[in-house]
């Protein structure tokens, strides 16, 4: 797949909700009063949180004043935590005043347009540390205002208006991160997770919103699914009804433990285990479909079936966490806790968070003394800092946390602990650039300090193999990348997701996949390995792929089945089909395609998924289908330049680059700075026999996108076309500096070097090659040899 299908394709499986999105000019004024979200009748079976809490007082109690309770709101006295006493606040050369009027809440600032107006606050939006605010929009849409309330103390630098994009460069009302913009559309990016049993209502024919929740904020029912039938049992019981109660006792969800789990320590190695081993993630599959970064895939669902059957998790992808695991980009909490020891010995996210308070069921360290005993991990023996009084103060070396869950700073304001519950590893930072929690302390030392301290602390210091090493070498394209990988893939021990992250790694490696390997990782237990195999079948034959893949699109769970489809769909045109009959395979496919459309539907509001639905069309050959999803996602968002690129490269193959050029021309006109675009006009410029064009245009490309050697080694190519071998030659050693693990550009050194005569340098970059990539075929040392008989022997 082209790093262009990729970004498509990857787009909608990293969305998750929050207001940390990106977006599209909103129509119209803000200033109408346009009909926005609307509770959902009582008929769907909600009964509400204030009924839950006639009989369960106690937990509705614990829930008031929650994170969760106070999730969304009206704007009202009670609600509103900012200033809007005519507070000013300048950002991005805006400045935007907070005020009141007509007994509402006011913002005058910025629209989609850039022109100054005032918008009234619909809702607030989160609690602490900031607070958002939701601006009602025509077509059933709410904005998400990009300037928020720090409700920490003034002591803490709090009670004050900041921007939540204050590095963002030339930000206006066209920027992507802009309040106005799609990606800050509450509907799509924030609702789901916000408000209990939602329904997002997009119409795509008119491309407007009729959103609609069961309870404004995360209330009961968001969690233990709709009570109606519970109630109704509760009452008939009450009345004296014989066999009121059901087994479930009319609950759609069922999250108590019913296996009489407790922790106990092992008396061999002194750590807690879980007796019985735990079999029920219902719970935790609950708490991560919002406290994760995801992608929904479908709508309809209760909380506690498998996250996979209702989500796309991100696995650990480059730009969203460190290669060891560890958080980096906005990723919430589920998936690094899927890495941690913790979740492998069955701990579940209440056993260390009240339910309904969400608070730590014990402060500071006392939370994690109910399982790890005080004597053996709260003394200087483990932690090796002198202890503060009181002990275990954070930020003094002797609280967990400090070195278990170090802390990043989202939102500006917002710090979260990175739940992989991790042991510090600075001998990762000094091998392969990690952070650590010791340096994140002791800023003023290097990593090599941090490392040889633990090394003095222990007569045998820990240092296990770790899967970061594989993970680090699969991102660099590191020669041995492959044989790591698949090793860490074969590792049963390994965390599921970071086994997924691995076989994702490994089909972008240029040999394919051991289709063994991949066998075996389809029968895996774990979904998102199973799913991370049928993505990679599109790197096997076509009979590996099939042999693997049909077995996938019967899988129990959804993400499966529709990514073996996708992955399938490159084959299912190599079949012989008899005009009005389907194929085995079509037949085979088309529940799971089936599904996958659906998908598109759930995701019709975003570009991305027309992107994609456009992407299967072409695939499985249908090209009016596939330009038409094209064509939807420009309109949809006319700066989506994923959309162009992937049309103009449908016209190519349907030998139609005149139009393929139109579109491209299109595209660079909303983004000329856009690297894919001018690299595929590049390319159709090589193919007209344009070659100074193309240079020009792959120039561009390449100098925009430093990162992609693609671009520099196509460009290097156009320049030795145009009869400027010395120019392409200079191309290419730049980026091998750049990109020291890519093949094609050092082999390209050795090729363009022999063919313009300079032969002392085609031996220099040949064996540069050789003692950095393996040549099991001897091409490479052949070709070496015959350079090296040429030379003069030397009297």
């Amino acid at each position: 797949m082209s790093l262009v299908l990729r970004l498509g394709a990857a787009m909608l499986a990293l969305s998750a909700p929050g207001a940390w999105a990106a977006p599209e000019p909103a129509a119209g004024s803000a200033t109408a009063h346009a009909t926005g979200p609307a509770a959902r009748p009582a008929d769907a079976g909600y009964v509400g949180s204030t009924r839950c809490g006639d009989c369960h007082a106690d937990a509705l109690a614990a829930w008031r004043g929650s994170h969760h309770d106070l999730a969304m709101a009206e704007a009202t006295p009670d609600t509103v935590r900012g200033d809007f006493d005519n507070a000013s606040f300048t950002a991005h050369g805006v400045t935007s005043r907070f005020h009141r009027k007509d007994g509402g809440y006011w913002v005058h600032t910025d629209g989609p347009d850039g022109e100054l107006r005032d918008y009234r606050i619909a809702y607030t939006f989160g609690w602490e540390p900031l607070q958002q605010y939701l601006i009602r929009f025509p077509n059933g849409r709410l904005q998400a205002l990009g300037i928020a309330w720090d409700t920490r103390p003034a002591a803490d630098g709090g009670q004050r208006w900041f921007h939540l994009y204050p590095a963002e460069g030339d930000y206006d009302h066209t920027h992507p991160l802009h309040w106005t913009a799609r990606d800050q559309t509450w509907n799509y990016q924030c609702a789901e997770c916000h408000s209990t049993a939602l329904s997002k209502g997009y119409d795509a024919d008119t491309d407007s919103y009729a959103t609609t929740w069961a309870e404004i904020d995360v209330g009961c029912e968001a969690c233990h699914g709709p009570g109606a039938r519970h109630v109704a049992q509760a009452q008939a019981a009450a009345g004296g009804a014989p066999d009121a109660w059901t087994a479930d006792k009319g609950l759609v969800v069922d999250l108590m433990d019913r296996d009489g789990g407790h922790w106990t320590i092992d008396q061999g190695t002194g750590l807690p285990r879980r007796e019985p081993a735990r079999s029920s993630h219902a719970s935790l599959n609950t708490c991560a479909r919002c406290h994760a970064r995801r992608g929904q895939i479908h709508a309809d669902y209760t909380p506690d079936v498998p996250l996979a059957d209702t989500h796309r998790l991100a696995l650990l992808g480059e730009g969203l966490y460190h290669a060891d695991g560890q958080i980096l980009d906005e990723v919430f909490v589920h998936g690094a806790f899927l890495q941690s020891r913790m979740h492998q010995q069955g701990v579940t996210c209440t056993d260390c968070h009240d339910a309904h308070s969400l608070a730590l069921r014990a402060p500071g360290n006392a939370v994690c003394a109910r399982c790890h005993a005080s004597s053996r991990y709260g003394v200087a023996a483990h932690h090796h800092h002198p202890l503060p009084d009181p002990p275990g103060t954070k930020g003094s070396g002797t609280a967990c946390v400090d070195c278990h869950m170090p802390e990043r700073t989202y939102m500006v304001v917002d710090d979260r602990a990175d739940h992989s519950l991790r042991i510090p590893r600075p001998d990762l930072s000094v091998a392969l650039g990690t952070p650590n929690a010791c340096n994140g302390c002791h800023s003023d030392q290097t990593p090599a300090w941090a490392a040889a301290q633990i090394d003095s602390w222990y007569a045998e210091p820990a240092r296990p193999k770790h899967y970061a090493t594989a993970l680090h070498a699969g991102r660099e394209g590191a020669p041995e990348a492959a044989e790591q990988l698949a090793e860490l893939i074969a590792d049963a021990d390994a965390p599921a997701i970071v086994r997924a992250t691995a076989v994702d790694l490994l089909a972008g490696q240029p040999a394919a996949p051991d289709p063994r390997l991949l066998a075996d990782a389809a029968m895996a237990d774990s979904p998102l390995l199973r799913a991370a195999a049928a993505r990679a079948l599109e790197r096997l034959s076509p009979d590996a792929a099939v042999r693997i893949g049909l077995m996938l699109v019967a899988d129990p769970v959804r993400l499966v089945r529709v990514d073996a489809a996708r992955a399938l769909a490159s084959f299912a045109r190599l079949e012989a089909n008899i005009p009005g009959r389907k194929s085995p395979m079509q037949r085979a496919l088309a529940p799971a395609l089936a599904e996958y459309r659906a998908i598109r539907r759930v995701n019709a509001d975003r570009a991305e998924s027309w992107l994609n639905l456009g992407l299967l069309e072409a695939l499985l050959g249908d090209s009016t289908a596939a330009e038409a999803a094209y064509r939807r996602a420009m309109t949809l968002e006319p700066g989506f330049t994923p959309a162009y690129a992937n049309l103009a490269d449908l016209y190519r193959a349907l030998g139609q680059d005149s139009a393929g050029r139109r579109v491209l021309e299109d595209g660079l006109a909303k983004a000329p700075a856009d690297p894919a675009l001018l690299h595929a006009l590049g390319l159709l410029e090589i193919r007209a026999r344009q070659l100074p064009a193309a240079v020009a245009a792959l120039a561009r490309a390449a100098e925009l996108a430093p990162q992609r050697p693609r671009y520099a080694y196509v460009h290097a190519l156009a320049q030795e076309a145009a009869g400027d071998p010395d120019a392409a030659l200079a191309t290419l050693a730049a980026a091998a500096d750049r990109h020291p693990n890519d093949r094609d550009i050092a082999l390209a050194l050795v090729t363009i070097n022999a063919e313009a005569g300079h032969t002392d340098a085609a031996i220099r970059w040949g064996e540069r090659y050789l003692d950095r990539f393996p040549d099991p075929s001897g091409q490479a040392t052949g070709f070496l040899n015959r350079l090296k008989a040429q030379q003069p022997q030397q009297p």
